[in-house]
């Protein structure tokens, strides 16, 4: 599945099949450049400076494990695929749609036991987790993969149901929504 946001000096196109990133610059070119080698995100945030005041650490242990396995599995030119596959997996399993609250605690659990993880843990893995364990407890939040011009640069978030964006700097408004899991109008 392809999707684009254009900015008008610049189109950025996802897959999420494969997780390649091109842009397209208007008066250039009609084929896309591939852009520099993407990360799959990345945003300021006190990762582990807050404690959550209800500590899930092992469950977010847990669901970071997941992502990971996730990740792992099988060809890395279908990880991304895989990883929205799984979101939205655990997001048809909620009933409920969690609160600010119990989102923001998530976020710090799954932070915290980032530090203590072997591997990789940006906003792509840190989100992911954050639905896999609010999942297990059959509460939703949106999961938000995003661009932001001029560097083009991806960036991944929750939000709760009512759109407030959770444990986030400022700055994550500047990303424009392209892929939006367990929102109701998830597109």
């Amino acid at each position: 599945m392809k999707k684009s946001v254009d900015f008008g000096h610049v189109r950025v196109v996802i897959d999420y099949r494969t997780g390649r990133v091109r842009c397209q610059v208007p008066g250039r070119s009609p084929n896309p450049v591939t852009a520099p080698t993407a990360s799959w995100g990345s945003a300021e945030h006190p990762a582990g400076l807050e404690r959550p005041r209800n500590p899930w650490t092992a469950p977010a242990a847990g669901a970071l494990a997941m992502v990971f396995a996730i990740k792992s599995a099988g060809r890395k030119a279908s990880a991304m695929h895989r990883m929205t596959a799984a979101i939205r997996a655990a997001a048809s399993a909620c009933r409920r749609p969690a609160t600010p609250e119990q989102a923001r605690a998530a976020v710090l659990a799954v932070r915290r036991a980032a530090w203590l993880s072997p591997g990789r843990t940006a906003c792509l893995e840190e989100s992911a987790a954050v639905v896999l364990l609010l999942a297990a407890r059959r509460l939703s939040v949106t999961w938000c993969h995003g661009v932001a011009p001029d560097p083009v640069r991806l960036h991944a978030w929750v939000q709760t149901e009512g759109g407030i964006i959770v444990a986030e700097p400022d700055s994550t408004r500047s990303y424009t929504p392209v892929l939006m899991i367990g929102d109701r109008r998830d597109h």
